[in-house]
């Protein structure tokens, strides 16, 4: 089975991401035409995507340049960490509301206020690879999701444990990654 594991295109870097409502700027939608161009010649037998508003323009746009391709399936289990109150906040916002809260200075069991913790986020991404992913048959499935998502699933498929307090697998906006399993 091969996962192409793709990272939406460019949101708005002036806000706190995680679970925030906002789609792509202009750039992410150029992303996402470029990775729909890149992967026209393979052919998916299937589609998950996080159902954020960024990472379903990235999927429809990226469709668009598909052919034969079966239905998406949208899921909030593929959505970035949900970081709470700070979803969608301006970072200037951010700043005075809670100064020096990020995802590294959470304790690994430390939730944002009203969102969750890396264990619980880390937990959710490792359920939905072996609970919906692992016992597919299919041949070509393509994931478009967000870094933090790609980051655990990296983990996961070199079996590195993983710590929110370094990002060993970065991964760019509007890029792809193919690992198989």
């Amino acid at each position: 089975m091969n996962l192409y594991l793709v990272r939406h295109g460019q949101d708005d870097e002036s806000v706190r991401g995680g679970w925030c409502p906002h789609g792509l700027v202009e750039e992410g939608k150029k992303q996402s035409q470029t990775l729909g161009k890149l992967l026209s010649d393979i052919s998916f037998d299937m589609i998950f995507s996080s159902d954020l508003k960024r990472a379903v323009e990235t999927t429809e746009i990226i469709a668009s340049y598909l052919e034969g391709t079966k239905e998406v399936f949208y899921t909030d289990q593929l959505r970035e960490i949900n970081n709470g109150l700070l979803s969608g906040m301006k970072n200037e916002l951010a700043e005075v509301k809670y100064p020096g809260l990020y995802y590294g200075s959470l304790g690994y069991d430390e939730p944002y206020p009203l969102g969750e913790s890396p264990n619980e986020f880390y937990k959710r991404i490792s359920n939905f690879l072996h609970e919906e992913i692992m016992g597919l048959k299919e041949e070509n499935i393509l994931i478009v999701t967000h870094g933090g998502v790609i980051n655990i699933l990296l983990h996961l498929y070199h079996g590195i444990p993983y710590s929110n307090k370094e990002t060993k697998f970065p991964i760019k906006t509007g890029t792809v990654t193919e690992i198989v399993i």
